[in-house]
């Protein structure tokens, strides 16, 4: 009698658990999605599609002429064989990436007002992601400080978008920033030709050839975050400073210090802006003390101006 011969059982591969993120992370994220979920479904989308072209329109069909039709779109060669009008139809070649290029350095952890610019960062990569997304565009994403913290390749699903706007939200505090060193390996990896969005608070940011390579590869759009505490701090007595990069304290007389602060503050805005006009790129002001979707609607519909002439 022969015994029954038992196969050897491999042991089962251990299975890996997602970490646990935060109760407080998961209400901020889904906070951050419903809101602009909501805008996008009232007509960002609309007017995202508009000023984002893609690399053109290609040939769809031809249909019976109706009223209202360009008689420039007229088939004429159809038309003639079927003895009724017929008319070209075209539909937009978009295949368009959208690059969000966000700094996540310390100074993104404070805010004077009703929300921290690293909330309002990550708002705005949210809605412009669902934007994009809506429109069957890719979208992908660099964490920056003084260097590439992370690189989230170009997808379309909303899972990607919630993982971008979660790991600009999870960020430990702190952090220097330095988005010259940081986004050249931002540039680097990214092959194809993209919407380069640049989301900053450009707080002793010294930008030159990285930004220039970026217009010069890119349709690139800077957008400032933008505290007024940042530029012109209170003038008040000695007070103690904590820096949000270093963690290092100061105390320092109030009135000289913030006469000091707000012109350095000056001289380095105008020194930025002067390079963006230089590069002709777009510019953004998103404030943390005034609603940010007026603001972003009339850029769209700046840029859909001048792309229609």
């Amino acid at each position: 009698m022969f015994g029954l011969l038992k196969r050897r059982q491999r042991p089962a591969a251990p299975t890996r658990s997602r970490p646990t993120l935060p109760a407080d992370l998961v209400r901020r994220v889904r906070r951050i999605e419903i809101t602009t979920k909501r805008l996008v479904d009232q007509g960002v989308a609309g007017d995202y599609h508009s000023a984002f072209k893609g690399r053109g329109v290609e040939f769809a069909e031809v249909r019976p002429y109706a009223a209202g039709d360009e008689i420039r779109t007229i088939d004429w060669n159809v038309t003639a064989r079927m003895g009724v009008p017929y008319v070209k139809r075209y539909v937009e070649e978009r295949d368009l990436t959208v690059f969000l290029a966000i700094d996540v350095s310390g100074s993104l952890g404070y805010g004077s007002r009703t929300i921290l610019k690293r909330e309002l960062a990550a708002e705005l990569a949210a809605l412009l992601s669902f934007a994009a997304v809506r429109n069957q565009d890719r979208v992908g994403a660099a964490l920056l400080s003084d260097r590439m913290e992370l690189f989230l390749r170009p997808d379309r699903r909303r899972t990607h978008v919630l993982r971008i706007v979660r790991e600009i939200l999870m960020r430990p505090p702190g952090g220097r920033t330095d988005l010259e060193r940081a986004l050249w390996p931002a540039l680097k990896t990214l092959k194809q030709r993209s919407v380069l969005f640049l989301i900053s608070d450009f707080l002793d940011a010294e930008l030159s050839s990285s930004l220039k390579s970026a217009a010069a590869r890119h349709d690139l759009v800077v957008i400032e975050l933008y505290d007024p505490k940042d530029h012109a701090p209170p003038a008040t007595g000695p007070v103690v400073l904590r820096d949000a990069e270093t963690g290092r304290l100061a105390t320092v007389s109030g009135r000289r210090m913030a006469r000091q602060h707000t012109q350095r503050r000056q001289q380095e805005r105008q020194e930025l802006l002067s390079l963006i006009r230089k590069l002709g790129v777009d510019h953004l002001q998103i404030r943390t003390d005034r609603p940010y979707l007026s603001t972003l609607i009339s850029f769209f519909e700046r840029r859909r101006k001048r792309l229609a002439r």
